[in-house]
């Protein structure tokens, strides 16, 4: 060829690779995405012979669609990886992308226009042009959501755990620390209104929705955490969903043997909690000696994954065990035979997959998930006078928590317009706590919160520093408080169907999901089935303010016997069916419309229903605006309703027979095993309970339980709502450059219905599930076989509309990785406001989902207007990390928020009067004449956490990599949460009238600086 020949040629080519390259910004038509897969789009020239072959370039797998008459293609339920693109025409390959990478939930844009590309393709004789950059912006959703890639989890400062990870994204807090590590609060929302899916099927908690289960870090391909505006397929969550998919093996074995150790030697002391200094005679004195809970954490993974048959049959495993051996050293106020307690934590986890391509038209995924873990404790006595620990143990129980997974998926592309997935799940996790030490059945457990000097003998005093002789610790025979249900276990299973066709502009979504929750839980105390609880007050001639009750004359030490026994199976059937059509209205607009409708039933210990509701519809609505139409310049809104159903854990207590109550006596004398002599009865005899037509005189009970299972018909208001809420959202993404992209978000969240208990005065000592801030109708059952509906309005019930509402404005700066650097920000201004948390109630840490004590009387509501508990006014976010070179790699994580709102709570009305006996639950903090309503009373302190990582990769062996993480480099420990009762706490540290010694003391404090030191190894074979 003459070298006037050679730049014709290198002109047609460079002129054709222009004009390829360029039409990378042409639009295209949107298509849905399934919440495990994800899904490919483009446009390409309208010609009879085009067709787009995509080729996953670690399995081999391989679809070619054809290109429709208006030069669009699309093809939908892709497994998450990364793909080769080719645009053939007549056979011939004419342009090929490389490295396009499917996310889970998203949809990514591949399209080859320009005019005429097909047949200077063919003149060209089918050269192939390479191009490999990639849109930035995906226009094919209209939701808030964060993507977090295997590759950035293992180069970013974390914690090895997907509630870690999903706190890096943003509107993301951490729950109250009394709900345990998983809980999180989403978008203002409380911690038991989220739902967790691996592999697309959901494994939240069946028993209270507060966490979910677990697998091996490494095995996380890709984290996903929406916090707004998902579509149809998602229900059950008012707060957000965490989508996760597990890696799969490939046409290549590899594998990788890690090791992670985080040394006790080199964690920094955690902060001691003290009393505060508010005047009273405990004020700053230690209250915790915390300085002594450090831990070890040593962790080893084996992960190895490869084909078993090329192309077709693929294995991925990961086993992953930690062991944490560490400290937890109790309060003042703990039993000092059991304050200083020993733990061990077992954690082994594995995950194993098997993915079999069976054609290019029909996969099929099977997952196994095990995340069984056990916890060993050993309780010491402590010295608070001495800070020494005892050398003899006391007491010992042996938790064992977690289970098994198994997920099967099907998906069949049946045509090139038409998919079918297919899925079923089924889990166990066990979930109990047995005594192994200090326990005995032939003794009641036996408590004490006197301060005076008249015990004698073996009696167990709790002593308080300070306090005078002659305050004696001693044994009791039965150190453990409660024993729970050994056969306590936690079950689900469930499946899902998913239709989708496309019909011109048109992709149609339809589908159906069903999940049945199941879990068998209950308590006992102590080994009798009541324990004795002693207690004084400071003033004789008057009575405590929980309980109707006369002190003799002369005394002011009293016994309260408590009993108090729970549990039973319980079940929650939910199931969904949607609709969804999103509609590609132009090249540059595209219209998702959805509607879901949800169906929930909960069954008590009986296998009666006692709530059913039906037929609620959710309405979801979506927009996005390709502006230039090239992805980089993208506009969207939404707006849905989103149901919750109740979980579980509602039936213990709402549904079941449970015996919670006492009553109280005088005493003169104690035996050797803590149980008083020649008792009294306290109850005032003018004063009864009668529940359901039974005088239970000389006992009172909270909520009327003594052992009688409630009728179901009379468990809750007649047709009740379920928990919904209404969202809307507008933002927008702008691409900078190749790799800088700009967005901003709006947020606006309104509860719009809530479920929880009252035992409103009108309803006559009755306690029922109803739906606050609304008028109600109740089921009373007259004594007969019939039964009379009663009205109640809102007025009648609660006096105050419900109210939860969250506002945020998010944003964010993300730099793609350009092979140096990769980082993200965000900022998130939000106002989190009402009369109602939601399912929980975080002021006082109270777990009884959908049943907190929030609405159980007008009198509880007064005041309760104000910012909300997981309000964060302030947040900033930022991790990233930096390949300085072939072997240096370094990494940061930063988090920078507003504190908590402070909180005060106390007695009501004049002389300390109680209305319904709950003590300091009231919002009449400081003067209860007075009220103080909620959010009035400042913030907690801002958090500073910094997080920087850094690793070697030795280029003399190939795959080793050495690696340094800390957390907290600053040390910044800060406080969480604190004790909100003004004048109450407990009996112990209220000595005197007036303020409590515990008003705002700290309960926990975020973790001190550690150090995570790992090496791993990556091998192929």
């Amino acid at each position: 060829m003459n070298a006037n020949s050679q730049r014709r040629l290198c002109l047609r080519r460079t002129v054709l690779a222009v004009a390829l390259v360029s039409g990378l910004a042409g639009t295209s038509a949107v298509l849905a995405q399934s919440n495990a897969s994800g899904a490919m789009f483009g446009n390409a020239p309208a010609d009879s012979s085009s067709t787009i072959l995509i080729e996953n370039t670690d399995t081999g797998f391989s679809r070619e669609v054809a290109v429709d008459s208006s030069g669009r293609y699309r093809i939908s339920s892709l497994p998450v990886g990364t793909y080769r693109v080719s645009l053939k025409s007549a056979g011939k390959t004419v342009s090929t992308r490389d490295n396009v990478a499917i996310n889970v939930g998203g949809g990514s844009e591949v399209s080859f226009t320009g005019e005429g590309t097909a047949t200077k393709a063919q003149t060209l004789e089918g050269v192939s042009v390479v191009a490999s950059a990639l849109p930035t912006i995906d226009v094919s959703v209209a939701d808030a959501r964060t993507v977090l890639t295997a590759t950035q989890l293992a180069r970013v400062p974390v914690a090895r755990n997907i509630t870690a990870a999903a706190l890096l994204a943003p509107g993301v807090v951490a729950g109250d620390s009394r709900y345990g590590p998983q809980a999180l609060s989403i978008g203002g929302s409380a911690a038991s209104e989220n739902a967790t899916f691996i592999n697309g099927y959901a494994v939240t908690n069946t028993l209270n929705n507060i966490g979910s289960t677990s697998l091996p870090f490494d095995a996380i391909d890709q984290e996903q955490v929406l916090t707004g505006g998902y579509g149809a397929e998602f229900g059950r969550s008012t707060g957000g969903v965490i989508n996760i998919i597990t890696k799969r093996g490939t046409n290549e074995w590899k594998g990788s043997i890690a090791a992670y150790w985080d040394p006790k030697s080199l964690q920094a002391n955690p902060k001691n909690i003290y009393y505060p200094n508010n005047g009273s005679a405990q004020g700053g004195v230690l209250f915790t000696d915390r300085n002594v809970n450090k831990r070890y954490i040593g962790s080893e993974m084996i992960a190895i994954g490869g084909p078993l048959i090329k192309d077709r049959l693929f294995f991925y495993g990961n086993v992953e065990t930690t062991r944490q051996e560490g400290v937890n050293n109790g309060s003042v106020l703990v039993g000092p035979n059991t304050r200083y307690q020993q733990q061990v934590i077992k954690d082994p986890r594995w995950l194993g997959k098997i993915d079999w391509n069976i054609n290019d038209n029909n996969i099929v995924e099977l997952t196994g998930i095990g995340d069984k873990e056990t916890r060993e404790f050993t309780n010491y006595p402590f010295d608070y006078d001495t800070l020494q620990q005892g050398d003899v143990a006391k007491s010992g129980t042996y938790q064992k928590i977690g289970g098994e997974t198994y997920i099967g998926k099907y998906t069949g592309y049946v045509t090139d317009d038409f998919t079918v997935t297919a899925l079923y799940g089924k889990q166990d996790s066990v979930n109990y706590l047995v005594p192994t030490l200090g326990y005995s059945t032939a003794y009641p457990f036996v408590s004490d919160g006197r301060t005076g000097t008249t015990a004698s003998g073996p009696y167990a005093m709790t002593c308080l520093p300070g306090q005078p002789a002659p305050c004696k610790v001693s044994d009791f025979n039965n150190l453990q408080s409660s024993i729970q249900d050994p056969g306590a276990i936690n079950k689900s299973h469930g499946y899902r169907v998913d239709f989708e066709y496309r019909i011109g502009g048109h992709d149609l979504r339809l589908g159906y999901d069903q999940q049945t929750l199941e879990a068998q839980n209950g308590t006992q105390v102590g080994g009798v089935g009541y324990r004795w609880a002693y207690a004084e007050t400071s003033d004789p001639a008057s009575r405590p303010a929980n309980s109707p009750f006369f002190l003799p004359i002369g005394s002011n030490e009293y016994v309260q016997q408590v009993f108090n026994t729970t549990g039973g199976s319980f079940r929650v059937d939910q199931e969904a069916v949607y609709l969804e059509d999103r509609w590609q209205v132009t090249d540059q607009w595209l219209l998702s419309l959805g509607l879901r409708n949800e169906q929930f039933k909960n069954f008590n210990a009986d296998g009666d229903v006692y709530v059913k509701q039906r037929h609620q519809l959710a309405p979801r609505l979506g927009a996005t605006w390709d502006v230039f139409g090239d992805s980089t310049f993208k506009v969207f809104a939404n707006a849905g309703r989103y149901h919750l159903a109740m979980p579980n854990n509602v039936a213990l207590r709402g549904a079941a027979g449970s015996s919670i109550y006492s009553t109280y006596y005088s005493f003169s004398g104690i035996d050797a095993n803590g149980v008083p002599q020649n008792l009294v009865s306290l109850a005032n005899p003018g004063n009864h309970q009668v529940c359901k037509g039974v005088d239970h005189y000389p006992y009172l009970s909270a909520n009327c339980e003594y052992g009688d299972a409630p009728d179901p018909k009379t468990v809750a208001a007649k047709g009740i709502k379920a928990h919904f809420q209404d969202e809307y959202v507008l933002g927008m993404e702008k691409a900078l450059n190749d790799h800088l992209v700009f967005g901003a978000r709006g947020t606006y969240r309104k509860l719009r219905s809530a479920v929880d208990d009252t035992c409103a005065a009108v309803l006559g000592g009755s306690c029922y599930l109803f739906n606050p801030g609304r008028a109600n109708d109740f089921l009373v059952d007259n004594g007969d076989g019939t039964y009379t509906t009663e009205h109640f309005s809102s007025e009648d019930l609660t006096h105050f509309p419900l109210k939860r509402k969250y506002a945020a404005l998010d944003l964010w700066l993300e730099h793609q990785f350009d092979g140096k650097f990769f980082y993200r920000l965000d900022y998130t201004f939000s106002k989190n406001y009402g009369n109602t948390e939601g399912q929980l109630l975080s002021d006082l840490g109270q777990a009884d989902v959908s049943q907190s004590q929030a609405w159980d009387d007008v009198s509880l509501m007064v005041g309760s207007n104000g910012l909300l508990p997981n309000n964060r006014k302030h947040q900033f976010k930022a991790f990233g990390y930096w390949q300085a070179s072939d072997e240096w790699m370094f990494g940061a994580n930063v988090l920078v928020r507003s504190g908590r709102p402070k909180q005060c709570l106390s007695y009501i009305g004049p002389d300390q009067a109680d209305p319904v006996s709950y003590l300091d639950s009231y919002f009449f903090c400081v003067d209860s004449t007075k009220v103080h309503p909620r959010g009035t009373f400042g913030s907690l302190p801002w958090e500073y956490k910094l997080d920087l990582t850094a690793a070697y990769s030795p280029r003399w062996v190939t795959g080793l990599r050495f690696r340094l993480d800390v957390f907290n480099v600053l040390n910044k420990q800060v406080v969480q949460n604190q004790v909100v009762q003004y004048h109450g706490g407990n009996t112990v540290e209220q000595t005197t009238p007036g303020i409590s010694p515990a008003y705002g003391r700290t309960i926990s404090f975020s973790d001190p600086r550690t150090f995570r030191i790992s090496a791993q190894y990556d091998f192929s074979l």
